[in-house]
């Protein structure tokens, strides 16, 4: 049984990873199209609150709890974080770099979900045994792997010969790699920032059709305030293209909707780190797609600095399994003593 859940976890993030890389390589593409950013987030938040709003409804009335002010505080609080300013930034840095550049961004969120849950508690680090050396080093090379990415471009390793990479469109941003990996790293930490919040959601309002359905509805009305203040030039609010359409529906349904919903679920069922853990998926299944879809570029820095993340991850999700090894032995040892004090034999 145990078994069987896990597969269905690690299928599932497999899963949300890949439509997520589909959602940002089809985001880069409206973005080069010259749609604002904003606008972008507001219909895509817009369109999942419509989506899921129904089958919260039908799929969830009878287990739903009742809706408190305190639970619609932290769920307003979860959609300006998570949603409205992760996407927000995430987008703005994406507009200027590559789909593949911006992901390996995401292969920080466990290293700093891990940071920032030591603070609260969740998690802890103990340098005297191989467990919390591990997260250690782990968590270093991650933020290494990020200061390469951030710092270092290098040469061109991979180059499409395709004339699509001259950006022959009606609004052309030229790249400036140095801004954009500030912006993505401020969406980085907002990202992170949402495993733990939502965590704390999960325990008081059980329910990730609803919650997710409220939370891109709360985006939808933040998101369209910021765009009144900062887009006042409102045919840029008008999508024209059909592709412009088919990537907002499929953003706001997919990407905002069921990949919300299913990433809400993972936490509840395996913790915040452990759905955090999938995210380097993204950069390999973009890399793919950004090369064969968009044509683009693959550079010295990122492939250093997202081998240095990669295995900065992986050192750090080995510690945290050993971690969780050792509480488990931990835990069985005083039921064993007990139950041979009364007599009984251990097994």
């Amino acid at each position: 049984m145990n078994s069987c859940q896990q597969w269905k976890t690690v299928t599932a993030m497999v899963a949300i990873n890949f439509a997520m890389a589909i959602t940002n390589v089809l985001v880069k593409k409206v973005l080069d199209n010259g749609v604002s950013h904003i606008i972008i987030l507001m219909y895509r938040q817009a369109i999942s609150a419509v989506f899921l709003a129904p089958i919260a409804y039908f799929w969830e009335r009878k287990s739903r709890p009742k809706l408190t002010a305190r639970i619609l505080c932290q769920l307003f609080i979860n959609a300006l974080i998570g949603a409205t300013l992760c996407q927000y930034f995430f987008l703005l840095g994406l507009e200027y770099t590559s789909a593949t550049f911006s992901c390996a961004f995401l292969n920080m969120v466990p290293a700093i979900t891990f940071i920032l849950a030591l603070p609260f508690g969740l998690e802890k680090v103990n340098i005297k045994n191989k467990s919390g050396i591990a997260k250690f080093v782990g968590t270093t090379g991650c933020i290494g792997g990020a200061m390469v990415l951030t710092l270092y471009k290098g040469k061109t390793l991979v180059r499409s010969d395709s004339e699509t990479m001259v950006h022959a469109v009606n609004y052309v941003k030229k790249e400036r790699w140095g801004i954009g990996s500030i912006f993505l790293a401020a969406g980085t930490v907002f990202w992170s920032s949402w495993f733990l919040v939502q965590a704390s959601i999960g325990r008081t309002y059980p329910c990730q059709y609803s919650s997710t359905a409220l939370l891109s509805f709360f985006s939808a009305i933040q998101s369209a305030i910021i765009s009144l203040i900062t887009e006042r030039d409102f045919t840029r609010w008008v999508l024209k293209e059909k592709l412009e359409l088919v990537t907002v529906a499929y953003i706001g349904m997919v990407g905002s909707g069921l990949c919300y919903v299913g990433m809400s679920w993972c936490v509840k069922q395996k913790g915040p780190l452990f759905t955090s853990a999938f995210t380097p998926l993204v950069q390999i299944f973009a890399a793919i797609f950004d090369f064969s879809v968009l044509h683009g570029q693959i550079y010295l820095g990122s492939a250093i600095g997202s081998v240095f993340v990669v295995i900065g991850l992986y050192i750090l999700l080995w510690g945290r399994n050993c971690e969780a090894k050792e509480e488990t032995q931990n835990l069985k040892q005083p039921q064993m003593e007990e139950q041979d004090c009364n007599g009984t034999p251990q097994v």
